[in-house]
């Protein structure tokens, strides 16, 4: 990167700590606990939605998504595309039932629906996974990226990245995530979109991005297919048509309705009604979001990039492709994209551990300053943790698939006990229990006696199973009736006219692209 662009990247990261800092101040008032971790439930449904996605896609999707684009293809793109269908269904579905109970937290539900072992176990499990393979995945692809364009290394890069994600997210919390996520989600389309512009623009021979796309169709076709064959070598990432109706949907259920470094966006706003817009509007901003993550590797394939292993694709592309003084914007967009997802999993990180670990059992009676002290410094000691387990990451082929993967383990029971305990009033606190204990080691059977199956399948049997044992055990046991069940009101899912619209119009546009490109 020349001087130009370092200019461009530096203003951005100034932009960014100043704007966070100052829409966020407090104006002399004591920060409240409500206010640090959920924006004292002011956001309006545009900053819900763009911070959705700010907190979504990271240097897993723009290095690892691109990476399995020059693996795989455009496939890819389902994790994307089906992911818009998935915010809508938990918005009608999920979201009615956490605002009426007033829940902040998912162990918070786990508790209410269930009981107190169930929301230990796994608000223990959510630190583990955000700080062990979430975090520490996000600071090592960035910093691959550093020292792709830099040359920085590794280790100081890892560092870089984590304390300016603290310097706006540490003192402000959600508020100022969500203040300033609006503005990474702009770099991060305009920069991404403008990459692929180059790129496609230059596999087609500086002719014009229609005719690129048309060079990339003609020269690697095999690229272009939503269904994976079983003969591909890739159909252990994505298995035919059940890659679209099977395994994905329980990963996809359980990321964004039972996620917290997601959910906790919706839960800061003004009402439901706005949390719904927001999903909405994320779902809408997903469409878009293959053109900026997976195109880009599916052209460093076309342009036979000269790369090690399909995680460099990106870093190749701005190395290679992008003209100096437009590489300082869209390098600034990745770092957006870095930067956005690492404080809001920092932040849920830190509300997991203050609200369900810290005051449930150290200190019910604590203040709201000792809360907010409690959350700040978790987020330091999550940070310094992620950045020694990152330093480890460097044999990784492709990043995606390893967090796919590892979250595909636990994902399939906690999708099983959050739609039992939502849907089915027989579950008992019991069964639950048994199927949280349960889920990792069936993961685990599956995947250690049948490895050839593909992940997304080992996810749907997974689930399936783990739901008989719940189903079973809340049969048999001797107290049938479970009165913490959730009560569902006739009209509770109603939506908007205009929400049914768009999303019957997400429907028709994922029939489209599927039937083109089957």
């Amino acid at each position: 990167m020349g001087v130009t662009d370092t200019i461009v990247f530096v203003i951005y990261g100034i932009l960014i700590i100043a704007i966070g800092n100052w829409l966020a101040r407090s104006k002399g008032k004591e920060r409240s606990s409500e206010e640090y971790f959920f924006a004292s439930k002011s956001l309006p449904w545009y900053l819900v939605g763009s911070s959705i996605i700010a907190a979504n896609i990271s240097a897993e999707q723009f290095i690892g998504m691109s990476g399995s684009g020059f693996a795989i293809g455009l496939g890819i793109a389902t994790y994307e595309w089906i992911a818009a269908l998935m915010l809508i269904v938990v918005a009608k579905y999920f979201l009615p039932i956490f605002v009426k109970n007033k829940i902040y937290t998912m162990p918070q539900f786990l508790a209410l629906r269930y009981d107190n072992r169930i929301k230990t176990i796994l608000a223990v499990f959510w630190l583990i996974l955000f700080v062990f393979v979430n975090l520490s995945s996000i600071l090592y692809l960035g910093a691959l990226t550093l020292k792709s364009i830099y040359g920085i290394s590794l280790i100081y890069g890892i560092i870089g990245l984590a304390v300016f994600s603290l310097l706006y997210t540490l003192m402000n919390g959600l508020k100022a995530i969500a203040s300033t996520d609006i503005i990474q989600v702009f770099f991060l389309l305009v920069g991404g979109l403008v990459t692929t512009y180059i790129a496609v623009d230059q596999v087609g021979g500086n002719t014009g991005v229609l005719e690129g796309f048309k060079a990339m169709y003609t020269q690697i076709p095999e690229k272009f297919h939503m269904i994976i064959k079983q003969s591909d070598p890739n159909y252990k990432y994505l298995p035919g048509i059940r890659a679209i109706f099977g395994g994905i949907w329980i990963a996809g259920i359980y990321y964004f309705g039972a996620n917290q470094y997601i959910i906790q966006k919706a839960f800061g706003a003004k009402s439901l009604k706005e949390a719904q817009s927001g999903m909405m509007f994320a779902g809408y901003l997903k469409l878009i979001l293959p053109f900026v993550v997976v195109i880009p590797g599916m052209v460093a394939f076309a342009l036979n990039a000269d790369i090690a292993k399909p995680d460099e694709a990106y870093p190749w592309l701005l190395e290679n492709i992008v003209p100096a003084g437009i590489k300082g914007l869209i390098f600034a967009a990745l770092i957006a994209a870095i930067v956005s997802s690492f404080s809001a999993i920092i932040n849920s990180t830190s509300t997991i551990f203050t609200m369900d670990i810290y005051k449930s059992y150290f200190n019910q009676e604590a203040s709201e300053k000792r809360l907010v002290a409690v959350g700040r410094i978790s987020s330091v000691v999550a940070m310094i943790i992620a950045v020694f387990v990152a330093g480890s990451l460097g044999g990784l082929e492709q990043a995606f698939q390893f967090i796919q993967e590892y979250t595909g383990m636990v994902s399939p029971g906690i999708t099983a006990i959050f739609i039992f305990g939502l849907y089915w009033k027989k579950t008992t606190s019991t069964a639950a229990l048994w199927g949280t204990l349960l889920s990792i080691p069936i993961s685990a059977a599956i995947k250690y006696f049948f490895p050839e199956m593909p992940f997304l399948d080992q996810m749907l049997v997974s689930f399936l199973i783990t739901s008989l044992c719940i189903i079973a055990i809340s049969l048999l046991g001797k107290d049938k009736k479970d009165h913490k069940a959730l009560s569902l009101e006739p009209g509770l899912f109603k939506t908007k006219t205009s929400f049914n619209v768009l999303s019957l119009i997400v429907i028709a546009i994922l029939a489209f692209i599927y039937t083109v490109f089957f």
